[in-house]
């Protein structure tokens, strides 16, 4: 399903601004947000969620976001949240039967084909050595897999990701980005996240949008965003650009020279 944003703005309850923003992602695309801590991805992520208030036009399929209810809404994006509610004693399969909770209506309870619907998530994601544990037992890793599988079987065409790798180590990174690859893959899915690693977000999306102060400073395949020159600009840091046999590009990041002056703030343009 298409995304689209067009001059899109969100304020924080602090004052401060993101946007305007303009861009759009095509059904089965990728598009990572990334940035320094505060330049607003996550705001921008839920705002597209319906989390949070905006100026602007958010679309999904040609239809203003604004005239879907909250439940219709749900039916079309799901959202995987950094810091989710985790009630620590629900199990697994519970937690993922969830997931169907916009497509129940109010007073009715869940059905047999919402019950084989999340069985299949659990399948799908590997979990079904899980599905009685209780959700305080699972390692981060494990928890990120459930969640994921929550969101399948909502069965939203939009999956919204805010720092899927988040305190993963590096084996649990790739398998759950994989994951996230296939997925959308194999059902279309419009994939919208947020990533701190920059070199994950390269290999993985379609398209890169670098927020800074809250406004896009730069958009366009890895290749295109991920340079020394952007990068050291509006993030500080002092790297070096490597590109792999496989095409794939990596940031490292680099010791014992000076870092270069950060691209002044908002506040001081």
């Amino acid at each position: 399903m298409t995304v689209a944003l067009d001059q899109v703005v969100v304020t924080h309850g602090r004052g401060a601004v993101i946007g305007p923003v303009t861009w759009q992602v095509e059904p089965g695309g990728w598009l990572c947000l990334i940035g320094p801590n505060g330049a607003g991805k996550t705001s921008l992520l839920h705002a597209i969620a319906g989390i949070v208030p905006h100026q602007g036009r958010i679309r999904m399929h040609g239809s203003p976001a604004s005239s879907l209810s909250s439940r219709r809404r749900a039916q079309l994006v799901a959202l995987v949240s950094q810091r989710p509610t985790i009630p620590p004693d629900m199990s697994v399969r519970d937690f993922v039967l969830l997931g169907r909770t916009p497509h129940i209506s109010y007073f009715g309870m869940e059905t047999r084909r919402d019950r084989t619907i999340a069985t299949a998530a659990l399948e799908r994601l590997e979990l079904e050595a899980f599905t009685a544990r209780p959700l305080a037992t699972l390692s981060g890793g494990e928890l990120q897999r459930v969640l994921l599988a929550r969101a399948v079987a909502q069965q939203a065409p939009i999956l919204l990701l805010d720092e899927p790798t988040s305190a993963l180590d590096l084996g649990h990174q790739q398998q759950v980005l994989h994951l996230v690859d296939d997925l959308r893959r194999d059902y279309e899915l419009t994939v919208i996240s947020t990533m701190h690693d920059l070199t994950l977000a390269g290999s993985h999306a379609d398209t890169l949008v670098l927020l800074h102060d809250g406004r896009p400073v730069a958009d366009g395949t890895p290749a295109a965003v991920l340079t020394e020159a952007t990068l050291r600009r509006y993030y500080g840091a002092d790297i070096e650009i490597l590109k792999a046999s496989d095409g794939t590009i990596a940031v490292v990041p680099l010791s014992g020279r000076t870092v270069p002056h950060r691209a002044a703030s908002a506040a001081t343009r």
